[in-house]
């Protein structure tokens, strides 16, 4: 079974300095029927205007992924992170995955670190494994080239690959495909794989995707990614329920 989640019918919020699509139930936008799938809980997509952002807010027992997309997102947080004395700058640029373990309890930032052009970002919240644990942070870097015509493992419970590592029953793969490049692998019945294709063009076990579209699979043998123009595209392998 394969359903389509097409990026017109997502949840939309425009707040002026923020213009965000709601891919599951978030905010003031609720949908019964796109409420997650198994613990893969928010896909917001997300565009700042320069120079703004999040001010300081706190989360909770969440796992939360940024991907950037295009532009550069500064984060600041409880635990360090983003000031001048710690090792990680808390600059996000594209190529970056950024993961923070909310665990007991923290507080953060986020702002478009550019004074002349929007920063567009996916914003993901997985569901933790593990609730209260000591909050975490980790960002990584990874190519254009590992993600050309392949997906790469940027996040997963292990840290896999040199993925990052999550607090949860869930891997995210990532991937680059244009022209004649295609890519299958096997999947597992007992789970789930939702993609998420961030822009472009891309064919999905024969079905075409759309820049913000998104297919859920269940009980799929198979993901066979083909036909793609200037696509970038996210794989989630997440628990049934």
């Amino acid at each position: 079974m394969i359903k389509i989640r097409k990026s017109a019918d997502r949840g939309r919020a425009d707040h002026g300095w923020l213009r965000s699509h709601h891919t599951f139930s978030f905010g003031s936008y609720f949908d019964i029927a796109h409420q997650g799938h198994g613990n893969l809980l928010v896909i917001n997509d997300d565009t700042i205007a320069p120079s703004k952002g999040f001010g300081t807010h706190g989360h909770r027992d969440m796992e939360i992924i940024s991907y950037v997309l295009e532009g550069e997102l500064a984060h600041k947080d409880s635990m360090g992170n983003g000031t001048a004395e710690s090792a990680n700058a808390g600059v996000v640029r594209p190529g970056d995955v950024q993961r923070m373990s909310a665990g007991t309890g923290v507080q953060h930032s986020e702002f478009n670190n550019l004074a002349d052009r929007d920063t567009h970002f996916l914003q993901i919240w997985i569901k933790p494994k593990l609730t209260g644990i000591r909050p975490g942070y980790e960002q990584k870097h990874f190519t254009a080239e590992q993600k050309r015509g392949r997906l790469v493992l940027v996040a997963s419970a292990t840290g896999a690959d040199g993925s990052v590592g999550m607090n949860a029953d869930a891997a995210i793969e990532a991937g680059l495909f244009d022209g004649a490049e295609s890519y299958s692998k096997a999947l597992d019945t007992a789970r789930q794989t939702y993609v998420h294709l961030a822009r472009g063009e891309l064919t999905v076990n024969g079905l075409p995707l759309s820049g913000g579209d998104g297919a859920l699979l269940d009980g799929e043998a198979e993901l066979t990614l083909s036909g793609g123009r200037d696509a970038e595209v996210l794989v989630f392998d997440i628990t049934r329920d």
